[in-house]
């Protein structure tokens, strides 16, 4: 099993959970978090005054798939959530040594 953790720009949420749903993905929790990479942050004016913003506002989803739908989810995120400027984001995977649904006691896939 693979965990898949995407920071990505919070108007492209909508967008990447409908793509994942399509492609079988149910279950994922998502975050609002706060971050900053080669950018830095960016300026913002109000009321003439310049203010640096160090920690832009993202989106973390994080998923868990089994290794055969890795692949495909990475593709899938790449795909809804680019937009081509800077601050699209990252995707970092990881592997998973088990999970077990609560309520059931399952393990393995199952629990997914």
């Amino acid at each position: 099993m693979k965990k898949i953790d995407a920071i990505i720009k919070p108007f492209k949420l909508e967008e990447v959970k409908d793509a994942l749903t399509e492609l079988g993905v149910y279950g994922m929790t998502v975050s609002e978090v706060r971050g900053f990479g080669r950018q830095k942050g960016h300026k913002e004016a109000y009321r003439g005054t310049e203010y640096t913003i160090e920690f832009v506002p993202k989106t973390k989803i994080e998923v868990v798939v089994s290794d055969a739908m890795a692949d495909k989810v990475i593709e899938t995120i790449i795909r809804t959530a680019k937009t081509g400027s800077i601050g699209d984001g990252k995707i970092f995977m990881s592997n998973l040594e088990g999970v077990v649904r609560i309520r059931t006691g399952e393990s393995g896939d199952r629990a997914l």
